[in-house]
């Protein structure tokens, strides 16, 4: 059981009611970081926000931006992020043995090489930040990205950690069921 109290569906107003609406139409389920940052609505807008920000993103594909989810909080064993994003590379016709291929070494993502570089530079960047040098960033320049985009993409790598760490000391039911 939850040590905090969120909000059901049924009980939402406002810009939480507007943002659960938007989640059971367009996936069918209100996503669990979604529900924890109900107990907090000034939180939950920012984060509605940014998923909007993101879903609307000129560079960083769809298919980028779930890689980066699914790879870091694979790493964190966030399972609710894992099973989420899953779901939605296999969707995408991402497979199994796909999947254990980019889990094990992140360059060999099905992406297009300049996006299977930014996805490599998040998942290292979180994993060990101070690995990273002016030449991986004059890599990822090379490839056509700009700097917002680097920030851009590892934002949503390093959202992963904190929402993995408040599911935890807030005992939130990570289960992810989705058909």
């Amino acid at each position: 059981m939850a040590l905090i109290n969120t909000v059901s569906l049924a009980e939402a107003e406002g810009s939480v009611k507007e943002g659960y609406e938007m989640f059971m139409k367009n996936i069918g389920i209100i996503p669990k970081p979604m529900e924890m940052m109900s107990a907090s609505p000034a939180l939950f807008d920012i984060q509605y926000q940014r998923i909007r920000y993101f879903s609307r993103h000129p560079t960083l594909s769809f298919s980028l931006l779930a890689h980066i989810r699914y790879l870091v909080s694979h790493r964190l064993n966030y399972s609710f992020c894992m099973d989420f994003n899953r779901h939605i590379l296999k969707r995408q016709g991402v497979g199994d043995e796909d999947l254990r291929r980019v889990e094990a070494d992140p360059s060999q993502s099905l992406l297009e090489e300049n996006e299977g570089a930014m996805l490599a530079f998040v998942v290292r960047a979180v994993q060990d930040p101070a690995s990273i040098t002016e030449d991986d960033i004059r890599g990822l320049r090379d490839l056509g990205w700009e700097d917002r985009d680097m920030v851009d993409a590892l934002s949503q790598g390093v959202s992963m950690i904190d929402h993995s760490i408040m599911m935890q000391v807030f005992k939130i039911d990570q289960n992810c069921m989705i058909a």
